[in-house]
């Protein structure tokens, strides 16, 4: 579901927007039956479209949608494909415990891009750049599939634990012979765009 890049790194990935096409669905009174015909292909019949398509519109993205199904599944539903996509991008082991990333994402969620970025660079803490370059890669993305940046807005910002981070398992001595553990803390940062 998520763009990723090694064992660390950033990612990015187009998707489709289960709320998106929902709605759309509903607008044009179509149902995963009628859309599992437009896009079933070799290995892939009606009813296997069909519930793939139930499972898209409950958030659940198995299978993963391709390109080609994304744009056979709009113009069968008569949209432009940015219409019911948005875009996502993600950092797999940050090297920051989630928990004082989540401070500084929760800043931008429901907030414009624009003034996401604004937001992210007078914020004086140190997840700020690393939150930054993930949500600019997620803009990139859009921008490159002929989304307009100017109406994206930051729809999710996700953080979730990775546990310690590779190498840093540490010991401090303490008094009578004890010791207690250094843990240095990873993070999953994830941050999705939409189209308003």
């Amino acid at each position: 579901m998520w763009g990723q890049c090694g064992p660390t790194g950033y990612g990015t990935e187009g998707m489709i927007s289960a709320t998106k096409l929902r709605e759309v669905c509903q607008q044009q009174r179509m149902t995963a039956d009628d859309l599992g015909k437009s896009i079933a292909r070799g290995g892939f019949d009606d009813k296997k479209a069909a519930a793939a398509i139930r499972n898209w519109q409950r958030g659940l993205f198995k299978p993963r949608p391709r390109t080609e199904d994304v744009r056979r599944l709009a113009e069968a539903l008569d949209v432009e494909p940015v219409e019911i996509a948005d875009w996502r991008s993600s950092y797999q082991y940050a090297p920051m415990s989630a928990r004082k990333v989540r401070l500084v994402t929760e800043l931008i969620v429901g907030r414009s891009v624009q003034d996401a970025m604004d937001v992210l660079k007078f914020t004086r803490k140190r997840a700020a750049p690393m939150v930054d370059k993930v949500l600019k890669a997620a803009v990139a993305d859009a921008d490159e599939q002929q989304a307009d940046v100017e109406q994206l807005y930051v729809s999710e910002a996700r953080v979730d634990d990775a546990g310690v981070r590779l190498g840093t398992k540490r010991w401090i001595p303490k008094d009578r012979g004890r010791a207690h553990p250094i843990r240095k803390r990873a993070c999953h940062i994830r941050v999705t765009v939409t189209q308003a």
